[in-house]
């Protein structure tokens, strides 16, 4: 048995296991991606940045029935509603503090028109607080540029909803 460990210990083997194992990874394939060239897969249940949708007339949804601002554990969404010449309610001010946001999603299982969303974006860094303090433009805009994404993935979700 000493016999073995000196051997082994003379061989240098443990040196010579862990320089096999670095050849044989070395010439197999890769798994490291070239972010942010290359992108995971992401879920479709991926909870991200807020948007707000319109209906394919370009009116917005949201019928300001408040239910994601009465819901929201964060106390992040804040509205304002006023009724307009047809008797329908439309908001006037739609904020969201992205800085108080928990991402659970609770806004957009509430909405009965499907108007707030999170949608698949996670890249929105920012240099300051004030940039993360979304407006209804900011987050009309995001529904905007990402709608066939958002129409997409609430079609996928639909027997979860």
């Amino acid at each position: 048995m000493a016999l073995n460990a000196s051997l082994r210990t003379a061989l240098l083997w443990e040196l010579l296991t862990g320089m096999w194992l670095t050849l044989k990874y070395m010439f197999g394939p890769k798994v490291t991606l070239n972010y942010p060239f290359e992108k995971g897969p992401l879920s479709p249940r991926f909870r991200g940045e807020h948007a707000l949708r319109r209906y394919p007339n370009g009116e917005e949804r949201c019928i300001a029935c408040k239910l994601c601002e009465a819901i929201c554990p964060a106390q992040a969404i804040t509205i304002e509603a006023e009724p307009r010449a047809d008797g329908s309610r439309r908001t006037t001010r739609y904020d969201i503090d992205m800085t108080k946001c928990i991402y659970c999603g609770f806004c957009e299982e509430a909405c009965p028109v499907d108007a707030i969303v999170e949608g698949p974006n996670f890249e929105f860094a920012t240099e300051t607080h004030d940039e993360l303090l979304y407006n209804k433009d900011k987050l009309l805009a995001n529904g905007d540029r990402w709608e066939p994404e958002l129409a997409k993935r609430l079609e996928m979700n639909a027997p979860y909803r």
